[in-house]
């Protein structure tokens, strides 16, 4: 009986050994990289993302926007959508040639439909729009790198689900100016994983500090690094960095590169941090 327990203890070990056990959400840090939040600004926009200029940030809703003086925190203009309107779900936002490009899908609705909405900056009227129509994923976020954009389209495994699918089958897809498809990416699976259970996948990304790219699931308060891989078709994890926001979309600044903005949707904040790289950087 000895023996027994014995060898059933030995064989634990050795499982528990072999299993990779990753730390509680928030706890997962890469050695060398930091995050150091500096201020927040109430913002009730502030539920899916953040997009920032020279001297605003905008606070991004479902259907609703907001125009915010970077220095001061101070409201300058807003826009809100009907509720029952065209614009369903704006998932995130970024400026570009002085307007707002806003990524916006029909979550939860079923097929996925997606659209890029665009803004006039200054008084948030809605000027334009490019339609995706039926894509093969949900428009969650939008950058822009040496003249091509970089669009994520995810799928969900819980609510807004189609059939046979789930976060695993999430791509990023670059496209030129006259949005005709180039390259794609997907994402590997530690990381869709470590996004959550709840069935959400990356709901913000961007170009930021050392030129890597930095992804957000949709609650986590953790900021992903990835890199291109040099061959293939997966994205590589390199870092993770414990941050205080839920998730969500979020823009670094243009004037600061390794200035973050980021949303906390409980809270309707817009927080304002800094991301460091390890010394001599990270390759």
């Amino acid at each position: 009986m000895r023996l027994t327990l014995l060898c059933f203890a030995l064989l634990s070990a050795t499982l528990a050994a072999d299993k990779k056990i990753s730390p509680p959400i928030g706890q997962l840090a890469t050695p060398g990289w930091g995050y150091e939040e500096l201020r927040r600004f109430p913002a009730p926009e502030a539920r899916q993302g953040v997009a920032v200029d020279r001297e605003f940030f905008y606070a991004i809703g479902n259907h609703e926007l907001g125009r915010y003086r970077k220095a001061t925190g101070e409201r300058v203009a807003n826009w809100t959508g009907p509720a029952g309107g065209e614009i369903i779900h704006l998932n995130a936002g970024i400026i570009f040639d002085g307007k707002l490009h806003g990524v916006h899908s029909n979550y939860p609705g079923v097929p996925m439909l997606s659209s890029l909405e665009i803004f006039d900056c200054a008084t948030l009227k809605h000027i334009g729009t490019h339609s995706f129509g039926r894509m093969d994923g949900s428009f969650t976020w939008l950058d822009r790198k040496a003249n091509r954009w970089l669009a994520c389209f995810v799928h969900y495994g819980d609510r807004g689900a189609e059939p046979n699918r789930d976060g695993a089958w999430t791509q990023i897809i670059e496209f030129d100016d006259e949005w005709r498809r180039t390259a794609a990416w997907a994402l590997p699976p530690d990381l869709i994983a470590r996004f959550g259970g709840r069935g959400y996948s990356a709901s913000g990304g961007a170009f930021g500090p050392g030129g890597h790219l930095y992804l957000t699931g949709h609650d986590n308060t953790e900021l992903y690094v990835v890199d291109f891989p040099r061959a293939g078709s997966v994205m590589k994890w390199i870092a993770t960095i414990p941050i205080s926001a839920e998730g969500q979309a979020f823009c670094f600044d243009p004037t600061q590169p390794d200035m973050l903005y980021t949303v906390l949707k409980r809270t309707k904040e817009v927080i304002v941090g800094r991301v460091r790289l390890p010394a001599g950087g990270a390759r």
